[in-house]
């Protein structure tokens, strides 16, 4: 499943109609076999990908100057992917950067969505498509 999340509220936060590097993806998930196999499928597409296995990680790729979309799973053990969110907008990252998260079956909290909507550009629910992990990169931002 696929939605995209308040377009208005991203617009204010990303500084309106401006593009994003989307040839360059970071994603973030604790479970190596699906950052082995997104990061497969997006270098297929000529895109460059970052990959991190926690929230601490993808703070630390920000650090040292990533910018771009980050698609970053919500249910990780640890700083999970509402806290990375939260402190990405903390630190000021929020601008810099596109976040799209995934969430597992089923799980999608609406009133944290809500709370992070300003800074949330859009979700997929697992099991991932194809189709709609390349839109994300092929969209105008």
């Amino acid at each position: 499943m696929h939605h995209k999340v308040n377009s208005n509220e991203q617009d204010n936060v990303n500084g309106g109609g401006k593009y994003f590097m989307t040839h360059r993806i970071m994603i973030v998930d604790d479970e190596q076999d699906i950052l082995t196999t997104l990061k497969a499928f997006y270098e297929r597409h000529e895109i460059e990908v970052v990959t991190a296995n926690s929230g601490k990680e993808c703070l630390k790729n920000l650090e040292h100057g990533f910018r771009g979309i980050l698609l970053i799973d919500i249910m990780m053990p640890g700083m999970d992917g509402w806290d990375t969110i939260k402190e990405i907008v903390r630190r000021g990252y929020a601008s810099d950067v596109l976040i799209k998260i995934i969430t597992g079956r089923g799980s999608t909290n609406h009133k944290k969505i809500a709370t992070l909507a300003p800074y949330i550009n859009d979700y997929i629910s697992k099991p991932l498509d194809a189709e709609i992990l390349l839109s994300f990169i092929e969209q105008p931002q």
